[in-house]
């Protein structure tokens, strides 16, 4: 089956047709979509290129039916054709780790020895200091869900709706699909076909509101 690969979609369209949808339909996402899907979500930025995320991709029945007995018997999760398990893993700070990324940056042309040299000193420096994050969990989080975000808008652009959770039992999870310690469960991600009615956008406060010019409080007006 031939498969149109362009977006359904623009960006200004997928994020603002985007809702976390409640109920899916058993319509399966083509596989040369969810490729896609994955492939561009992972364009996410991260901090020196680490790109800390790690997905488990459920398709299977029996494998949603565990996830969603963690995830307090949520329908979403075996209605969904496609459940991500969103997670961090805290051991990108390792010197093997970072020495393939090197490689991969210089294949890529985007590395040149005195970069590499700059990594292997700066990256395990910010892990061990971590001035601008309590632990490390808190900024393999930041990053994972920069790409869950990423995720969610390309999956819209191609017409696939999604549902981001947090509830959910995370040592449940890990134990269930042997996930390792040093791996953190960040959030859940249903990828599918949403029923309608959609669910109404709920608003979003005004810049005015949120966001503040030069220092906190102070008001931003354009």
């Amino acid at each position: 089956m031939t498969v149109d690969l362009q977006p359904t979609f623009g960006l200004k369209d997928s994020i603002e047709r985007r809702r976390a949808a409640r109920a899916f339909r058993p319509d399966a996402i083509p596989d040369v979509i969810l490729a896609e899907i994955l492939r561009l979500g992972m364009r996410s930025p991260s901090g020196y290129n680490l790109q800390p995320w790690r997905f488990i991709i459920l398709r299977e029945p029996d494998s949603k039916e565990k996830l969603k007995a963690c995830a307090f018997n949520q329908p979403q999760i075996t209605q969904a054709p496609v459940v991500l398990i969103c997670c961090g893993d805290r051991t990108v700070g390792r010197s093997d780790y970072v020495e393939s990324l090197i490689t991969m940056g210089m294949e890529q042309g985007a590395i040149n020895e005195a970069y590499a040299d700059v990594m292997r000193q700066q990256i395990p420096a910010l892990f061990e200091n971590h001035p601008s994050f309590g632990t490390i969990e808190a900024w393999t989080n930041r990053h994972t869900m920069l790409a869950v975000a990423h995720l969610m808008i390309v999956a819209k652009s191609f017409g696939v709706d999604s549902c981001p959770m947090e509830g959910f039992s995370t040592a449940q999870v890990k134990e269930t699909f042997k996930i390792p310690d040093s791996v953190d469960v960040c959030c859940l991600l249903c990828l599918g076909y949403a029923t309608e009615p959609f669910k109404k956008f709920g608003g979003r406060f005004s810049y005015e509101q949120v966001c503040f010019a030069e220092t906190y409080g102070h008001a931003f007006l354009l």
